[in-house]
């Protein structure tokens, strides 16, 4: 009985030292998010817990102020979760940008089932600030390291952002790109590469 029991302490012991170091990552998570991660996160809450859409910040914080195309991405143990963006500015700030395009990342992504609140702490968000778009002639003008790609025919749109796991020439930047445009990889496109700013 006593080795039983031991046996059981140890494992309620490291239960608890593994719920405690969770709970210790996500805290500093949330304490060295930059503001704009932070202002994701506190709108997608906020959205997902009482349906709630935040306000901007007042005033608004450095670097937030201007209009920009801004993606924000939400990740969960490592896979994408959701992720909405504007290539052009739809908001008068970058803040107001983040809000809007957060709250859809979490809910209106159609390739994900919206958010539910239980997993809001396994959340892991990023933020990309968009330059503006830059036509090119042709793809010898990316890098998939350093530019992302817009792809445009007949009024369907494709973009793929910068320095993304596993995409490491033009080539698949340019034809995934295409496909979630639903463009053939023989019809004429338009390019435009962009730069951001990222922020986790």
């Amino acid at each position: 009985p006593t080795e039983a029991g031991d046996s059981e302490g140890a494992c309620r012991c490291r239960y608890d030292d593994l719920v405690r170091a969770l709970e210790e990552k996500r805290a500093e998570r949330r304490r060295s998010a930059s503001p704009h991660v932070a202002l994701a996160r506190q709108a997608v809450e906020a959205y997902v817990r009482r349906r709630k859409v935040v306000s901007a910040p007042e005033p608004l914080p450095a670097g937030m102020e201007r209009a920009a195309g801004v993606f924000c991405s939400i990740h969960k143990g490592g896979q994408l979760r959701g992720c909405i963006g504007t290539t052009e500015p739809t908001r008068g700030s970058i803040a107001e940008e983040i809000i809007s395009n957060a709250i859809s990342a979490a809910a209106r992504d159609p390739r994900f089932e919206p958010v539910e609140p239980n997993e809001l702490d396994d959340l892991v968000f990023s933020v990309d600030v968009l330059s503006e778009p830059e036509p090119i002639s042709g793809p010898e003008e990316l890098d998939p390291k350093r530019y992302g790609v817009i792809v445009r025919c007949r009024g369907r749109v494709g973009l793929l952002l910068p320095d993304l796991d596993g995409i490491d020439t033009i080539e698949e930047q340019v034809s995934i790109a295409r496909r979630k445009a639903g463009i053939g990889e023989r019809e004429p496109v338009e390019l435009a590469r962009f730069e951001v700013t990222r922020y986790e």
